[in-house]
């Protein structure tokens, strides 16, 4: 767990300074009871988007923008959890969130090669077309028009 004096860890070699993040608290409005009135729970995680795309690289940082949606804005990602009752289990659901999301960004899509299929598997759907229009022709009658 981040204690603002060291960087934080985001991703296994991507580590951001402290100036680059920083959490928020806020009331929050999920589970707690009477709580939920009283103690700010409700925990945002804000990193500044250009220390975080310079530490991610150009690719990763192409493929963040995209799989991102709502967490980016022109100069933070942000990241939120109010699903726990207590302070430190919604920060570390902000952590896991947006480390799941930065992994994502830093796996390269595999390439898809395009393939044929092959003269078995079509000649096995040709069967089966040919064995579905015989039971269908066998259902008709003569009043059908035929």
């Amino acid at each position: 767990m981040p204690d603002g004096r060291s960087g934080l860890e985001i991703v296994r070699g991507v580590t951001l300074p402290p100036s680059a993040w920083r959490f928020h608290y806020a009331r929050s409005s999920g589970p707690g009871g009477q709580n939920v009135n009283k103690v700010n729970t409700k925990v945002a995680l804000q990193v500044n988007l250009a220390a975080l795309m310079a530490a991610l690289g150009p690719e990763a940082s192409e493929r963040l923008r995209q799989i991102g949606g709502r967490c980016l804005s022109h100069r933070h990602f942000r990241v939120t959890s109010d699903e726990h009752r207590s302070q430190e289990a919604n920060r570390r659901a902000c952590l896991s969130r947006m480390r799941e999301m930065l992994l994502q960004a830093r796996t390269r899509p595999r390439v898809r090669h395009a393939t044929q299929p092959s003269r078995a598997s079509i000649e096995r759907r040709l069967q089966s077309k040919l064995r579905r229009g015989r039971l269908k022709s066998l259902r008709r009658t003569d009043e059908d028009g035929q």
